[in-house]
């Protein structure tokens, strides 16, 4: 297969998943909609895996929309980043949706549709090398999510959806704004025209800064992180699974592409003020998430706080700037979208049989339900970053890539914007701090609802159809979490394992792909030059 070929395939990832979401509305078949739902992120996942392969040979591929020349065309791009990021949202929508199929959600009307349709959004999110279809592609994973609110929750969580969609409106009104300042200021959207300009022109750094700003929004760093896990929490646990795999990661992923490419901050010299201003609201999206935690009363709700506090972990990266730092913060990424998929998923299990996720209701789970209190005793490790588990080597590298950067900043060797030397001890401190934090949140979280009291009484689901919950009654010996409802937690607890076993398999794509943000010449040239000869 010719590269050409191949980079004219890249469309399919937004077209497939479109045409399966239209072709479940039209054809409303429940067999149908349940291999769909299903198997079209597996087949991404696949797909994306195939590309990782295919970009060791050949770091980028770019397709022009109509054929059009470069800089003109609406480019799709891939390369290692790109096909890595795939690979992980098309793990955890699989994994999602097979949790909706298991939980019955998937039988409300469109909700096969509107997670298909959220995915082909999010490729295309991932895929576009153009700013202002990155806002198109947003708006196509947003308008699904809406009615995803809608179509399974009820009052009270509708009236918590309106706070997501204010939200997200008014930071697609941002992201628009400055999508349309980088155009007059820079005279085009193209990311691969803009490689190093924002460094350059001040009037483009700061049109580029306003894109970031609505991206930080939406990834939920501090102080805009309040609407997250208030909105997340109130969603069911199949939605929220499938938003923090999805929304936020886009959003990082966005920030990550956006940064490097338009400041080349590893040519920077002397200490900036968006360096600075990033590592102090790093920091405190990460001490503040772990805090948080502490707070929370609804197992959900202690989970909602940590990816916000994975949010600042996974920005070391940018703020470090170097590729070390870069590779850790993409590891973590990985980590912490499987981690936390299967702890949300194993807590909506435990809410769908035991009719509510606070803590406190849902204690002495441990005998009762030995099987679901190993996933969450992993999954918790995982978080703290313990082994045998993925969330130790993605805090250890963030610790030894920061500390590195010390190192090599006190030689006069650092990378990162403004040298990082000044700050790393800093940065190594918040990450133990964090650490500790979400140690004993976690713990609280086990020993209120694993260790305790045995349950007694729970809230079984009415059977005239609706999805609401009947009055407390005496828990009867032989209920237990079904099966079918832990299986989709299990294997992506399983998947955490794994990456912690065969992390060196997986480090090499990472670190090549943290280095093409660094090295933009190969994207710049097949966007610009390659896509059309």
């Amino acid at each position: 297969m010719t590269d050409q070929f191949v980079a004219s395939l890249l469309p399919l990832f937004v077209a497939v998943p479109m045409l399966c979401s239209g072709a479940s509305v039209v054809l409303r078949r429940r067999a149908v909609d349940r291999l769909l739902i299903i198997a079209i992120p597996l087949l991404v996942l696949v797909a994306a895996i195939a590309l990782m392969v295919y970009h060791r040979e050949e770091p980028v591929l770019a397709s022009a929309v109509g054929n059009f020349e470069g800089g003109i065309a609406i480019p799709l791009v891939s390369d290692t980043l790109t096909a890595v990021m795939l690979a992980t949202t098309g793990l955890a929508t699989a994994a999602s949706c097979w949790f909706l199929t298991a939980s019955g959600e998937d039988r409300l009307r469109f909700v096969p549709a509107l997670a298909l349709l959220l995915m082909s959004g999010v490729n295309g999110a991932l895929l576009t090398g153009d700013l202002f279809n990155l806002f198109v592609f947003v708006e196509v994973m947003l308008l699904p999510s809406y009615a995803l609110l809608a179509a399974t929750g009820g009052w009270r969580r509708l009236g918590v959806g309106r706070m997501f969609i204010v939200v997200n409106l008014v930071t697609s009104a941002i992201l628009v704004m400055g999508v349309g300042l980088v155009y007059g200021s820079a005279g085009t959207v193209n990311l691969a025209a803009l490689a190093g300009r924002a460094g350059e022109d001040p009037q483009v750094a700061l049109a580029v800064t306003v894109i970031l700003l609505a991206l930080a929004i939406k990834a939920g760093v501090v102080p805009v992180h309040g609407w997250l896990p208030r909105a997340y929490p109130g969603t069911s646990a199949g939605v929220m699974a499938l938003f923090s795999a999805l929304h936020t990661k886009v959003a990082l992923y966005a920030i990550f592409r956006i940064y490097f490419t338009t400041f080349a901050p590893r040519e920077a010299a002397g200490v900036t003020v968006i360096a600075v201003v990033m590592a102090v609201v790093v920091l405190a999206t990460m001490v503040l998430g772990a805090l948080g935690s502490l707070g929370e009363h609804r197992f959900r709700g202690v989970v909602a706080f940590q990816m916000v506090a994975g949010v600042g972990h996974i920005l070391i990266g940018v703020v470090i700037a170097s590729p070390a730092a870069v590779a850790a913060g993409l590891f973590y990424l990985i980590h912490h979208v499987v981690t936390v998929s299967s702890l949300l998923m194993t807590a909506g299990a435990m809410e769908q049989t035991y009719g509510s996720g606070v803590l406190g209701r849902i204690s002495g789970l441990l005998h009762r339900d030995r099987l679901a209190a190993v996933v969450v005793a992993l999954g918790l490790l995982s978080l703290a970053g313990f082994p045998p588990m993925s969330g130790l080597w993605g805090k250890l590298g963030l610790a030894l890539s920061v500390a590195g950067s010390d190192a090599g900043a006190a030689e006069g060797q650092g990378a990162a914007p403004g040298g990082p030397g000044w700050y790393a001890p800093v940065f190594l401190v918040a990450i133990v701090v964090a650490s500790v934090a979400t140690l004993v949140a976690l713990q609280r979280l086990w020993g209120r609802s694993f260790a305790g009291e045995p349950l007694r009484t729970y809230r079984p689901a009415l059977t005239d159809g609706t999805r609401d919950r009947g009055p407390e009654q005496p828990l009867p010996d032989g209920v237990r979490i079904p099966g079918r409802l832990l299986a989709p937690g299990v294997a992506m607890i399983g998947v955490s394992v794994l990456l912690f076993v065969f992390a060196g398999t997986l480090m090499p794509f990472i670190e090549t792909a943290a280095s093409g943000l660094f090295e933009t010449g190969p994207y710049v040239e097949a966007v610009l030059g390659g896509e059309a000869e």
